[in-house]
């Protein structure tokens, strides 16, 4: 699980927006506005807009 302290200063590296940290059925972060999701591995979120999946 990420800390509260890391989503605190997470944002979207693509469009600097507003994510959403999802925990179930899987850890994912997600942007709304560039329909992206991020995962997590290991705790830790994978904030690279390449490897980013499409809603």
């Amino acid at each position: 699980m990420i800390s509260d302290e890391l989503l605190k200063i997470l944002i979207c590296p693509k469009c600097k927006g507003p994510i959403e940290y999802i925990t179930k059925p899987e850890e994912k972060i997600i942007c709304r506005a560039c329909k992206l999701v991020y995962e997590v591995k290991n705790n830790i979120p994978v904030m690279l807009p390449d490897e980013a999946k499409p809603m």
